[in-house]
């Protein structure tokens, strides 16, 4: 999937987080929330030389070229959201969980990619949810759908928080979208 799809993934995981806690949108932690997601949903692609986050946090990216690391392996891995899972934990709690659903996004919605997703790495078995012949291709006009259909999400979830539908739990809010 491209950046802009991991980015509205990322967008959407930190809504999920904000009804969740029942925050409001409307609010300057709400919006620092909000860029957070949007922000952590396309990290995972740093083992990626040529994506955007690899050229941002280049160090870190040329580290894991030097050391082999194959795109959609170690960084979108159980074992890498573990570790990320770790190293925020000093964070406070709606930024913390904000940062993990984000990052955990990613490879989620790179499980509808026919490449699929090594999750459990460094055991070499990709695993992907849809037959490769349906699976999303990257940059392709499925991709375009479904990235319409993450941000038609995003946008019922600010128009719901508009309405002052944010005092319900994140299941029923959810459910509720589209009620």
């Amino acid at each position: 999937m491209l950046q802009k799809t991991h980015s509205i993934a990322g967008l959407l995981a930190a809504e999920c987080v904000l009804a969740g806690f029942q925050q409001p949108l409307w609010t300057w932690e709400s919006a620092a929330v909000l860029l957070l997601g949007c922000l952590a949903g396309p990290l995972a692609d740093i083992d990626k030389p040529s994506s955007t986050v690899a050229k941002i946090f280049f160090p870190l990216s040329f580290l894991l070229k030097m050391m082999e690391i194959r795109h959609r392996t170690l960084t979108h891995s159980i074992l890498f959201l573990f570790i990320v899972c770790m190293l925020a934990l000093p964070l406070p709690p709606i930024f913390f969980w904000c940062f993990v659903v984000a990052f955990a996004s990613h490879a989620f919605i790179d499980l509808f990619n026919e490449q699929g997703v090594e999750l459990l790495w460094p055991l070499k078995i990709r695993f992907r949810l849809l037959p490769k012949f349906i699976a999303i291709e990257t940059g392709s006009w499925a991709e375009s759908v479904f990235r319409l259909i993450l941000f038609l999400l995003c946008a019922a979830i600010l128009v719901k928080g508009i309405l002052g539908l944010n005092g319900l739990s994140a299941p029923s809010f959810l459910l509720r979208i589209f009620a």
